[in-house]
């Protein structure tokens, strides 16, 4: 018999010393899982606040009402992006009874306490839980799972406000502001978004939305601004007051990250779409009301054919060429082309993609969509025309692409790129199946960036450079730098930028996310996102000398992350 002994991995998990076979493999494990992807898989959820019904297990070790409510709020903030909400498994293992009772107290305070090599954080040894939290934690996942309130139609009807009916709002825009060049900012942690003018760099207005804004999205005319919290709460704003300002709004479920709306012709500015993470469902609306007209559950078989109740609904976007809305369920690698056309006779083509299905965006044509399956580092390419899968494409580990950067390779044709989690490749894919057969729906190039934890890709049509962050990269200087390279010359290798250094701000995690173009394609606007309580910015580089033009600073910018330029996320331009 051994006796267990701890040691430090490279990626700062501490780990039970094991015999030699079994250590080693534990140790090769340990290299594909970097502290990027722990950092991203592992944030909370708004179902942390939630009243979640106990069921008892006799079999399972005892918990008061009260532990309960307390262990329920740890899972919810730190472990249900990973394991599910009913802890069926996501991108972390089931931790269901069937499987935790039989490992017992003692070794899961073990495992929790000092994680594991396969991606699990060592909740103990960081810090981040008490001995009496672990030994919490241990009985709780030993329970039959919390289950959270469901979410209907009527209790979303319920939670509709229409602050300004549409007969009372502006018949026609009634500011000066440049639109187009508007910039939607989320300010994560304050529950706000931040609407700045592109062109003189002030602030419009602070509006109140959801918790953590995770996007911003455009109806067709450019007249409404839909934005989504995390917490399932969207905001309807309506651009041409004197100050724009909150319309609408409406809760869709405890917890979301997608909205979209209709750009199909006959149906501009017509119907919204939002999708939950919980409960696993979409809800279409009417697009300047948020009336809801229909839900509709995920709930339901993967591709590998095993059932899956908490498909979380990940992405959506518009298709360009028919009435349809494609919506990604992340578990499930399902793709449903949903026909909104006929909301009453709703019809759905579904698409077996990959699991995991996550973020993603057009070709620089409209035509084919391209998202990320994260977990198995894979791109599925669809065909929006056809309503096909065309391809998927094996990239790096764990692509994380946003919505992806379209250009001309000067050797390739058409490509779009993405960056990864996991990894520091970037994959460049080619896009053109009429003119550039042989390259098409292949990684024809594979350039290598600044290291792992990168969020976001982004280029512009009018610009020669592709601009590369990684804010959870867990060296300071990577992740307060961007990569920014020559499209025409890639095999020159990038430029590393000090964006935080720019913004001059002292001290904070100055995590640098988000490139994101004006809508001349000649500024690049980054956010310097810190704690709460630490100042941040927005700095805005001149693409062409790839110098700081300017940093836009102010008390009211709380944690900038995400920013939506109008005029390109209205034209899917990036």
């Amino acid at each position: 018999m051994f006796v267990p002994t701890l040691r430090t991995l490279a990626q700062g998990t501490l780990l039970l010393t094991l015999p030699l076979a079994t250590s080693l493999a534990m140790a090769d494990a340990a290299k594909s899982v970097g502290a990027a992807e722990i950092a991203y898989q592992a944030g909370g959820s708004p179902l942390a606040k939630e009243e979640m019904h106990q069921n008892i297990n006799p079999k399972a070790p005892p918990m008061t009402k009260a532990e309960f409510a307390r262990a329920s709020q740890i899972y919810f903030e730190r472990c249900a992006g990973c394991h599910g909400v009913l802890r069926k498994g996501a991108t972390g293992k089931a931790l269901t009874p069937d499987i935790t009772l039989g490992k017992g107290t003692d070794y899961l305070k073990i495992f929790i306490a000092y994680g594991s090599p396969a991606g699990m954080p060592n909740w103990q040894t960081s810090g981040e839980m008490s001995e009496a939290d672990v030994d919490l934690m241990a009985r709780y996942i030993q329970q039959e799972p919390a289950t959270p309130p469901e979410f209907s139609l009527a209790d979303i009807e319920r939670s509709r406000k229409v602050l300004i009916p549409p007969a009372q709002r502006p018949k026609r825009k009634m500011n000066n502001y440049n639109l187009d060049n508007l910039f939607s900012v989320t300010l994560r942690d304050s529950g706000e978004i931040a609407l700045i003018d592109g062109d003189s760099k002030e602030i419009i207005n602070i509006i109140k939305t959801g918790y953590a804004v995770h996007i911003s999205r455009l109806s067709k005319s450019g007249r409404y601004l839909y934005v989504i919290g995390r917490d399932g709460k969207i905001n309807l704003i309506d651009l041409w007051m004197p100050k724009p300002d909150n319309v609408a709004e409406i809760k869709v479920g405890l917890e979301a990250r997608s909205v979209e709306t209709s750009k199909y012709k006959g149906f501009e500015d017509k119907i919204a779409v939002a999708g939950s993470y919980w409960p696993p469902q979409f809800v279409i609306m009417e697009g300047d009301t948020l009336k809801p007209q229909k839900v509709v559950s995920t709930r339901g078989m993967t591709v590998d054919n095993e059932y899956h109740p908490e498909p979380r609904v990940a992405s959506i976007v518009a298709s360009h060429y028919k009435p349809e809305f494609l919506i990604n369920a992340k578990e499930s690698g399902k793709i449903m082309m949903v026909d909104y056309s006929d909301l009453k006779n709703l019809k759905t083509t579904t698409i077996d993609a990959a699991k995991f299905l996550h973020d993603g965006g057009f070709d620089s044509t409209g035509r084919y969509f391209l998202v990320a399956a994260n977990a198995s580092d894979k791109i599925a390419v669809v065909d929006t025309k056809l309503g096909k899968l065309s391809a998927l494409v094996n990239v790096g580990k764990t692509p994380h692409p946003g919505r992806g950067a379209n250009f001309i390779h000067p050797k390739y044709g058409p490509v779009w790129a993405t960056s990864h989690l996991g990894s520091e490749d970037i994959s460049l894919i080619g896009t053109d199946p009429q003119g550039h057969k042989q390259q098409a729906w292949k990684v024809v190039q594979t350039i290598k960036g600044q290291g792992g934890g990168s969020l976001f890709i982004k280029t512009h049509p009018k610009s020669k450079n592709l601009w590369v962050d990684t804010p959870l990269n867990p060296d300071t200087k990577i992740s307060q730098s961007v990569a920014v390279y020559d499209i025409n010359n890639l095999e020159k290798g990038p430029q590393t930028i000090d964006i935080a250094g720019c913004a001059k701000l002292g001290d904070g995690a100055k995590r640098v996310v988000q490139p994101e173009y004006n809508k001349a394609g000649d500024e690049v606007w980054f956010s310097v996102w810190s704690a709460k309580d630490k100042a941040s910015a927005i700095v805005v580089v001149d693409d062409k000398t790839r110098q700081c033009k300017s940093v836009i600073k102010d008390a009211k910018l709380i944690t900038p992350t995400g920013k939506f330029n109008v005029y390109n996320t209205q034209h899917d331009v990036y």
